[in-house]
């Protein structure tokens, strides 16, 4: 705990204390810190691991289960139906929670979206999880679903 008067007190004096300071993190533990000096041949130390990769919540898209869209009239707006290939995995996984899913993996991504790739995703979910990837079996779109949904959209007025 940093003591706010006696920093303002010694403002632009140097601290010539020597001694490597204490954490005290409970009365009878003391564990010791490492004192860095601001000098040119300190060498900063990182672990490139850690800062590549953000920690992230499992099954964050639970939180949208349950929720609806709605129009104007208040009315419940129809959502879109997904491709029959694209199904969820994991506790109590929906078409609504997998197509959030999805569109935020689209949106928030660069990298391909596969699916879980693992089969044992399916008997532990928490275990065998890739992160990366929404909650949804791999899966692989061929020429034919693009031709199809090529077919769909010109049917339905598309360009």
């Amino acid at each position: 705990c940093w003591d706010f008067i006696s920093l303002m007190e010694k403002k632009g004096k140097p601290d010539l204390n020597t001694s490597l300071p204490v954490r005290q993190t409970a009365s009878i533990f003391k564990q010791p810190v490492t004192k860095v000096t601001n000098h040119p041949s300190n060498k900063v130390k990182t672990d490139p691991q850690k800062a590549v990769e953000q920690p992230r919540q499992l099954f964050w898209e639970k939180k949208l289960s349950g929720l609806n869209t709605y129009d104007i009239a208040e009315e419940l707006v129809k959502t879109m139906d997904l491709p029959k290939g694209l199904q969820g995995v994991g506790p109590g996984y929906t078409g609504n929670t997998l197509l959030s899913a999805l569109a935020s993996a689209l949106h928030t991504s660069s990298a391909p979206i596969t699916g879980q790739l693992s089969a044992a995703v399916e008997k532990n979910p928490g275990v065998w999880l890739n992160t990366t990837q929404p909650l949804c079996k791999a899966f692989m779109v061929t020429d034919e679903d693009i031709r199809y949904e090529l077919t769909l959209h010109r049917v339905c007025g598309g360009v």
